[in-house]
This record gives structure tokens, C-alpha cells and sequence, in this order.
């Protein structure tokens, strides 16, 4: 059963987040949304996820889930709205709880954050599944970008997150916390094994030099044939490209933000007495 699959893309991040319908049905889900997210005056908004809210209630569909492939670093997760409009379960990659552990600290966030993963309706393990109406989602731990990255099969397409970008960009930095690159190879590898005509559904497009459009599908057969670090390469080749390229990247603008609302399920930090939301700065940490 092939899902029908809609990407909405945000261009303020370069995130493409998608809604996953069952063709025989109106179940579907939601895989990666955006919570928009000012930096410089610390203020949100939710035209980015109100675009999937429109388009869900104008077809008439029942999202069942809310999934996220990792804790992104560049954009802040809009899943509790989109919870609260449209209802589904978020779910995550187990995992998650190393992440938890680790920008815990970073972040100074003491006993009373959880990082036991509750913060998610589901934790999933690889080769786990889920369904979505009458469609069968497989789970494929794909780490190496971030030690929780999840890639979700459905049918005919795969959901990879960061691991993959379209075959003339390449692939993800694995620099971050828990980052490997030999994890990420080994991930790719995995994800490469699927038929050739999969269709693979990137979470980021910054459109390559001399492409003139930004593009978020490709297929196994043509990652495999172009990608411009994986094909041809080694995994020793692979991982010494990557840990070179990662040493001359700058951090995401939004990793502050995004690390400390998204590893809380796109919550943000509990409020003050007053009823006011603060985000921390870690000084050299990061």
C-alpha cells in the first residue's frame, strides 16, 4: 500500500515536514513539523504548523501520529500544537534518552527534567512498528547525526531525517554530542539495503550549487549511484570527509533553542512563578 505523502516546506529553516496519508482511509501522520521560532525577540509562531492543521482538516484527515526522526537542532518542534489541534501520539526514537542525558547537562537543567523519554507518548525501538489506518510504519535506528535518529519505512518510503540529503548535497554532520561519522555510514548502508525504488523523503534541502529549486525526494537506486559522499566511497573515506568537512561547520542559529524544547517533546521549560518561559544560554558548552 503506497502512502500518500504531502511536504510542506519551511524556508525560514530549510525543513520539509510531511503528512503521511493511508490511501485507502483518512488516517495519517505527521513526521517533523516546525514551530517557527524568532531568535531575536525570543518569540514564537505557528504559521508553519497551522499550514498542516489547514490542509489535515480540509481533507477531512485523522493524524494518528506525530513523529519526529531526532531532536533537531535547527528548528523547534511544533508537535503539542499540532497535538492539541489535530490529536495523535508523538513519537521518537528510544533512544532519546541519551540525548536527554547529555543536553541535560549541557543545559543545567537539574533532577526535576525527566530524561526517562516520558515526555513522548512512544519510544520506539529499532524494528519496531506502528500502523497508520490500515499501513504498516517499520522502525530503523539510523544513528550517527545524533545518537537517536530514527529512519520510518512506510510502504514504498523512507523517512530519513538528517541522514540523508538529496544526492547532490550529500549527507549529515555527525559532530554534534554523540555524533559519529562511522555511525552514520553504517546507518546509510542499512538504509541503502531497501529496494532501489524507494523513495527517500530528506528532512532538510539547501539547494546544491547550480541546482536551481529546493528538493526533498529521491530514491535508494539514486543515492546510491550519486550521492556525493556515499558513492564511490569507502567507509574510511566516508568517515575522514566527514570529520574533516564537520571541523569548518558553524552551529546552527537555533541549536540553543531547539535542543532544549525538542529533547521535552516540543515543550517548552516549565514557567516561572509569574508565568513566564526562559531559555539558557550555555557559555562555552556548546
Amino acid at each position: 500500500m503506497t502512502p500518500d505523502v504531502t511536504a510542506f516546506f519551511d524556508e525560514a529553516t530549510n525543513t520539509i515536514s510531511y503528512v503521511i496519508r493511508d490511501p485507502a482511509g483518512t488516517a495519517a501522520a505527521v513526521i517533523d513539523s516546525v514551530l517557527d521560532f524568532d531568535h531575536a525577540s525570543g518569540r514564537t509562531d505557528t504559521a508553519s504548523a497551522d499550514r498542516i492543521v489547514t490542509f489535515v482538516q480540509d481533507a477531512g484527515l485523522d493524524v494518528q501520529w506525530i513523529l519526529e526522526t531526532h531532536v533537531h537542532a535547527d528548528h523547534l518542534s511544533a508537535a503539542p500544537y499540532l497535538q492539541q489541534r489535530l490529536g495523535g501520539k508523538i513519537g521518537i526514537g528510544d533512544q532519546i534518552t541519551l540525548v536527554q542525558d547529555t543536553f541535560g547537562k549541557v543545559f543545567n537543567e537539574g533532577s526535576e527534567f525527566q530524561r526517562d523519554g516520558s515526555q513522548f507518548d512512544a519510544l520506539f525501538k529499532d524494528g519496531d512498528s506502528f500502523h497508520i489506518g490500515q499501513m504498516r510504519g517499520d522502525v530503523m535506528h539510523t544513528p550517527g547525526h545524533t545518537p537517536a535518529c530514527l529512519t520510518y519505512v512506510i510502504s514504498d518510503a523512507a523517512f530519513v531525517g538528517d541522514t540523508l540529503f538529496m544526492p547532490d548535497f550529500g549527507t549529515a554532520r555527525c559532530d554534534f554530542p554523540g555524533g559519529s561519522a562511522q555511525d552514520l555510514y553504517d546507518s546509510i548502508q542499512r538504509i541503502l539495503t531497501l529496494p532501489d525504488k524507494t523513495r527517500i523523503f530528506v528532512c532538510h534541502d539547501y539547494k546544491a550549487p547550480g541546482r536551481d529549486s529546493f528538493a526533498w525526494e529521491t530514491t535508494v537506486a539514486e543515492a546510491k549511484a550519486k550521492n556525493v559522499h556515499i558513492a564511490g566511497k569507502t567507509g574510511e573515506e566516508f568517515v575522514r570527509m566527514r570529520n574533516e568537512r564537520d571541523a569548518k561547520l558553524s552551529m546552527p542559529k537555533l541549536i540553543v533553542p531547539s535542543l532544549q524544547v525538542n529533547m521535552r517533546a516540543g515543550h517548552m521549560p516549565e514557567p516561572d512563578a509569574q508565568g513566564d518561559v526562559f531559555l539558557k544560554l550555555p557559555i562555552n558548552k556548546l
